[in-house]
C-alpha cells in the first residue's frame, strides 16, 4: 500500500528514478558529440568516406538520444516546484543562477548549432559545418560543467551566506562554483561519459565484425572505441582515486559508509573489505572479506594515517552503508572490466589480430552496456552517500521536501514509471534498430554528390533515403 510508504521516501524515490533514466543520455551524448566531431575532422583531412559514412549513421543517434535527454531532464526542474519546494526556496539564490547559466550557454550552443550539425552540411559549406559540430561538442561539455558544478556545491559547499530567511546567499561566485569536489567531479564524470560512448561504439563495431568481418566501418568503429579503452580507462581510475582522497577530507561519512567501515582508526593501518553485508543494525559488516593495511593504502596513501568510521558520526547523520557499499564496487568492478577488455584489445592489435579475436568481440559487445552501469551505480553511491542531507552537513533531506500526501507523490510516481519506459524504452529500441544497421547502408546520396553515389547499390540508396529507380 501507498500509505505504508511516506511521502518523503516516495518523493526521494520519484526524483531518483527520473534522473537516473535522464543520466544516461548525457553520459551518452557528451561523449558521442566529441566523436561525430573528430569522425567529422577526420573525413575532412583524409576524404575517405568510410568516416563520412559513420558521421552519418551516428549523428542520427546522437540527434534521437539529445532529443530524450532533453525531455527527461524536462521533468526533474518540475519536481523541484511540487516536491522540493523547502529545498528550491532555501537554495534558489546560489542554484538558480548556475541553472540558468547552464540554459543560456551550454543549451543554446548545443541547440543553436545541433541543426546546422544535422542538416546543414552542403547548405553553410564544410568549414562552417565542421565548426557547428565542434561547437556542439563543446557545448555538451559546458553543460556538464554547470551541471556538475551545481551537484558538486551540493556536496561541498562553500561561498555563501545564510540570511534571515535561512536561504543560502552567494558571497563568491568563484568558490560557489569551483567548490572543493568540483574539479574531481567534473572530470571523474567527462571521462565515464567518454568511456561509455566508447563501449556503446565498441559494441556496434564488435557486433558488425561478428557478422561482417570484413566492413571496413565495423573496424574504424572498434579501433577507435578500444584505443579510447586503452587510454582513457587507466586516466579514469586515477581519477577516481584522486576523487577519493577529495571526499575523504570533505566527506569523511560517505568514505566510511562506502568502505563498510562502522569503527574508526586512530592508528590508520586499516584493511581492505573486498566483500561483507553492512549491517547498521548492529554496526558490523557481517561476513567480510578483508586485505589487511590495503585500505590505508588506498584510502590514505599512508600506512598510520587515521580514518573515521561509521561510530564517529551520530546515528543519525550516517549515510546508508548497505547500498553504498554495493553500488560503489559494482562501478569499481566495471571500471576493472573495461581496462581489462582495453588490455585485451591492445596485446590483439600488437599482434595483428584485432579485427578477427572473435571472444574480444564477443567480451566488447557484452560490454557495451557497462558504462552505464557504472554511471548509474556512481551516481547512487554519490547521491546516497551524502544522506542524509541535500546540501551536505547544512540542509537535510527531511527538511526539503513538501508536506504532501503519500499516496499522490506515489500515484504520480507510478504515472511516470509507466510512461518513461514506453516513451524512452520506444526511443532505447529505435537507437539499437540504427546502431544495428551496417554502416555501408547509411550513405548520404545527398551529401556525398553524384559521382560516388552511381555505385550504391538500390537496397542502400533507398535506406539513405535516395531514389532507387
Amino acid at each position: 500500500m501507498l500509505s505504508d510508504i511516506s511521502a518523503l521516501d516516495l518523493a526521494r524515490f520519484q526524483f531518483a528514478f527520473t534522473v537516473s533514466a535522464h543520466i544516461i543520455f548525457p553520459a551518452f551524448t557528451i561523449g558521442l558529440a566529441s566523436y561525430l566531431a573528430v569522425l567529422n575532422a577526420l573525413w575532412l583531412w583524409r576524404r575517405d568516406e568510410a568516416y563520412l559514412t559513420l558521421f552519418e549513421q551516428w549523428k542520427t543517434v546522437f540527434a534521437v538520444t539529445f532529443g530524450m535527454g532533453v525531455v527527461s531532464g524536462v521533468v526533474m526542474s518540475y519536481q523541484f516546484g511540487t516536491n522540493w519546494p523547502v529545498f528550491a526556496d532555501k537554495v534558489g539564490p546560489v542554484l538558480g543562477p548556475l541553472l540558468g547559466y547552464e540554459v543560456l550557454s551550454a543549451f543554446f550552443l548545443e541547440a543553436g548549432f545541433l541543426g546546422i550539425m544535422l542538416f546543414g552540411r552542403k547548405r553553410v559549406g564544410e568549414g562552417l559545418h565542421m565548426a557547428a559540430t565542434a561547437i556542439v561538442a563543446g557545448g555538451t561539455l559546458f553543460s556538464a560543467f554547470w551541471i556538475l558544478s551545481v551537484n558538486s556545491w551540493m556536496q561541498t559547499p562553500q561561498g555563501y551566506s545564510i540570511n534571515a530567511q535561512g536561504q543560502f546567499v552567494p558571497e563568491d561566485w568563484w568558490a560557489v562554483i569551483f567548490n572543493p569536489s568540483f574539479p574531481y567531479r567534473f572530470v571523474h564524470m567527462v571521462l565515464a561519459a567518454y568511456l561509455t560512448t566508447a563501449f556503446v561504439v565498441g559494441a556496434a563495431g564488435a557486433w558488425h565484425l561478428l557478422k561482417t568481418p570484413q566492413s571496413r566501418g565495423a573496424r574504424i568503429m572498434f579501433s577507435m572505441a578500444m584505443w579510447m579503452a586503452l587510454l582513457v580507462t587507466p586516466l579514469q581510475l586515477y581519477a577516481g582515486d584522486s576523487h577519493g582522497l577529495n571526499t575523504l577530507e570533505y566527506q569523511p561519512a560517505k568514505i566510511a559508509a562506502i568502505e563498510g567501515h562502522f569503527e574508526s582508526y586512530p592508528d590508520g593501518r586499516v584493511p581492505l573489505i573486498l566483500f561483507g553485508l553492512p549491517d547498521a543494525a548492529t554496526g558490523t559488516t557481517n561476513y567480510a572479506v578483508e586485505i589487511p593495511l590495503l585500505g590505508s593504502l588506498i584510502l590514505t596513501h599512508s600506512l598510520d594515517k587515521p580514518m573515521k568510521g561509521l561510530d564517529a558520526f551520530p546515528p543519525d547523520e550516517r549515510p546508508p552503508s548497505a547500498i553504498i557499499f554495493w553500488t560503489f564496487r559494482i562501478m569499481v568492478g566495471v571500471g576493472f572490466a573495461m581496462l581489462g577488455v582495453g588490455l585485451w584489445s591492445g596485446w590483439a592489435r600488437l599482434r595483428g589480430r584485432l579485427y578477427d579475436a572473435k571472444w574480444l568481440h564477443r567480451a566488447a559487445v557484452v560490454m557495451g552496456p557497462a558504462g552505464f552501469l557504472a554511471v548509474l551505480c556512481g551516481w547512487v553511491t554519490t547521491e546516497m552517500g551524502r544522506q542524509p542531507y541535500t546540501v551536505y552537513g547544512l540542509l537535510r533531506t527531511a527538511d526539503s521536501v513538501a508536506p504532501l500526501r503519500a499516496d499522490a507523490v506515489g500515484y504520480s510516481l507510478i504515472g511516470f514509471i509507466v510512461v518513461y519506459f514506453f516513451v524512452f524504452g520506444s526511443g532505447t529500441f529505435y537507437v539499437l534498430r540504427l546502431m544495428a544497421r551496417r554502416p555501408e547502408d547509411r550513405i548520404d546520396i545527398e551529401e556525398i554528390g553524384p559521382t560516388r553515389a552511381a555505385g550504391i547499390t538500390p537496397v542502400a540508396a533507398t535506406e539513405a533515403g535516395g531514389d532507387s529507380t
